[in-house]
């Protein structure tokens, strides 16, 4: 398990300067607890076979709770997801000019 660890410990520290060369990407990648989930899991004699179960049911719990939340709000509020264009703006072209 040990092995498993490091490699997984040399993958945490080596994927931002991987995505620096390969990428020319300058942002700090972090690794989430998606990463180490299955080592734990292994660790702690849970079959293969119930990871993405497990996976599934840890998202479940996140997704309700947005639910609920959209429910106890006033029926007029708009909830929007976060959202930050990164594309270029680019000219609108009528689609009779197109």
């Amino acid at each position: 398990m040990l092995d498993e660890f490091e490699l997984f410990e040399r993958v945490e520290r080596l994927t931002p300067e991987v995505l620096r060369s390969v990428k020319g990407e300058e942002k700090v990648v972090c690794a989430n607890v998606d990463l180490f989930s299955g080592l734990v899991y292994k660790m702690m004699g849970i079959p293969m076979e119930l990871y993405t179960p497990l996976f599934a049911v840890a998202r479940m719990v996140g997704w309700c709770a947005h639910r609920i939340e959209e429910v106890c709000q006033p029926a007029n509020r708009i909830i929007r997801p976060a959202y930050k264009a990164v594309a270029p703006m680019r000219t609108f072209v009528p689609l009779d000019q197109r």
